[in-house]
């Protein structure tokens, strides 16, 4: 699903990433840890298309990504990549509902089908009685659980998740991540999350351990 090759990232004098390489196969739970200032973030938004390397190349379910225009760029990233950040980026003046509608309204999709597919997500999710209620009207899991929703919307390829789980107590902690196993299991989604929760980095396919820069053999 993703392979990176030889990706460097620096900012002024400052080498974040020194040649890292990584491959992921499609519907495993990667987890990328390591101390603060490792690189695990910087890598993360590059291979989420978020940002570009200064050199190597990212491919993403065949296409590299690396050598598209910004046009073809949002394009893509729109169609194949979800997100989930640690403190979820709702909008707050938009309902769970048009929250998760959000994605696939930018990508021109009709809007019978749209909240169609966004109710299912939300009903699957346990929020189905949730639909109108806006962001500062749902708990820390819920609102986690909306943009889990709105990260699938457009089926992606890939989900991309930073610290998912740092903003939630333990007990929404462990159901955000008995979700991400959930749809690994039933839909075979693939996910790579950077994390510092050694919980969920332990029950993930795989655990890579960033330091300095590169990815730890």
């Amino acid at each position: 699903m993703i392979t990176a090759q030889n990706i460097t990232k620096a900012y002024n004098q400052l080498q974040v990433l020194k040649g890292t390489n990584l491959t992921i196969n499609e519907g495993e739970v990667v987890a990328i840890v390591g101390a603060s200032g490792a690189g695990k973030t910087t890598l993360l938004q590059i291979l989420g298309t978020l940002d570009k390397p200064d050199s190597g190349n990212v491919v993403i379910d065949g296409i590299d990504v690396t050598k598209l225009s910004a046009k073809k760029m949002a394009e893509f990233r729109n169609s194949k990549i979800g997100f989930i950040f640690q403190f979820h980026q709702l909008l707050p003046e938009f309902t769970a509902l048009e929250n998760v509608c959000f994605p696939a309204w930018i990508g021109n999709k009709s809007k019978a089908e749209v909240e169609t597919r966004a109710k299912e997500l939300l009903s699957y999710l346990n929020l189905g009685d949730r639909l109108h209620h806006k962001p500062a009207q749902l708990s820390g899991g819920e609102q986690q659980r909306v943009a889990v929703a709105r990260a699938l919307m457009n089926k992606p390829a890939v989900v991309f998740a930073d610290e998912p789980s740092g903003n939630l107590d333990s007990k929404n902690a462990e159901e955000l991540h008995d979700l991400f196993f959930k749809l690994k299991q039933e839909f075979n989604q693939t996910f790579v999350i950077v994390t510092h929760n050694e919980t969920l980095a332990n029950r993930a396919d795989r655990k890579l351990v960033m330091k300095d820069g590169v990815i730890e053999l």
